[in-house]
């Protein structure tokens, strides 16, 4: 059934969907409005569906660009995941629980999570074909079972589906704003309040284009907390809990404030550390990636409905950080 930016499903196939365009959405260009009502989706798989015509606006096939008008009808038909791409590889994965519908890793700084532009191999995605037999293909071909992402250099919790249902029933609860993520975060500097919130937009910056920034074109709304947990020399560690999800989120919102995280070559946290002491400014110095931990995540398993809460303690490297910025 139709109706304002309302799902329905076809008889025919569970992959089916129907819009109706409200008066809200006038003028929004048709691959956003769909990433905002398919968060099961990524991005790279919609366009992908919009370019082998699986889109229909007012029953034509239409491009991304496509401005929409108030009352168009909107027919989104996702084929068949096709069989994963990546080839399975024995790499070591730090599990921190596993049923037949989900698993949560505990990922290493450095690994990446799924193929990509100068990651064909030896990524998380990689490691999961081989522990498990028909992970969920929602996520496209090169990210079966990947419900949310966690950067290169980001350590910590991620949650893997391993089939359809579980991996659109978690997506919606990320949609939702349901699922809970908080992370550790060493940043240079120390901010003068003991709480604060950042709820700036973000989006790709648009000179640097490896880059996120706040108040970028196009940018989407994203909100920040933090709570600063202990103060340190030049340094500070801060419980960080985000809202939303955007890409790099933390990172970009703790530099606007000038606290970079520590490390971070890419927003700033490779800048001289103020510590006065000559062991913490080598330690920071010494970084090898951003300090940044996915420390607990919660959410509400799919099949059971019991909520689940699990943590992850700081990584060596981290510790040896704190021990240096505490001397």
């Amino acid at each position: 059934m139709a109706g304002h930016g309302s799902l329905s499903s076809s008889p025919r196939t569970r992959d089916t969907y129907a819009f109706v365009v409200e008066p809200g959405a006038a003028g929004v260009r048709l691959d956003r409005f769909l990433a905002e009502r398919l968060p099961v989706l990524s991005r790279a798989r919609i366009q992908s569906v919009i370019g082998d015509a699986g889109v229909l606006v007012e029953g034509r096939p239409a491009k991304p660009s496509l401005r929409l008008r108030a009352g168009a009808s909107v027919t989104v038909t996702v084929p068949e995941p096709a069989p994963a791409l990546p080839a399975p590889e024995e790499i070591p994965l730090q599990v921190v629980c596993e049923d037949q519908h989900l698993l949560v890793v505990d990922k290493p700084a450095g690994l990446v999570v799924h193929p990509g532009a100068g990651a064909a191999a030896g990524t998380l995605v990689n490691a999961l074909l081989h522990r498990v037999r028909d992970l969920s293909g929602v996520g496209g071909v090169l990210r079966p079972g990947i419900v949310h992402r966690l950067d290169k250099g980001t350590s910590g919790l991620i949650v893997v589906a391993k089939d359809d249902a579980t991996h659109r029933a978690l997506a919606r609860q990320f949609a939702q704003r349901t699922v809970r993520k908080e992370y550790v975060a060493v940043v240079l500097g120390a901010p003068a309040r003991a709480q604060g919130r950042v709820e700036r937009p973000i989006g790709r910056d648009p000179v640097h284009r490896r880059k996120m920034a706040v108040d970028a074109p196009r940018a989407r709304a994203a909100l920040t907390r933090y709570t600063v947990r202990e103060r340190l020399d030049g340094a500070a560690v801060l419980d960080v809990r985000i809202e939303t999800g955007r890409t790099h989120q933390i990172r970009v919102h703790l530099a606007s404030i000038n606290h970079p995280v520590a490390g971070d070559e890419l927003y700033g946290g490779r800048r001289t550390p103020s510590s006065r002491g000559a062991r913490a400014r080598e330690a920071l110095c010494a970084l090898a990636r951003p300090a940044l931990h996915a420390a607990r995540l919660e959410f509400d398993h799919p099949a059971t409905g019991l909520r689940i809460s699990v943590e992850s303690p700081l990584p060596p490297d981290l510790v040896s950080l704190l021990a240096a910025l505490r001397s």
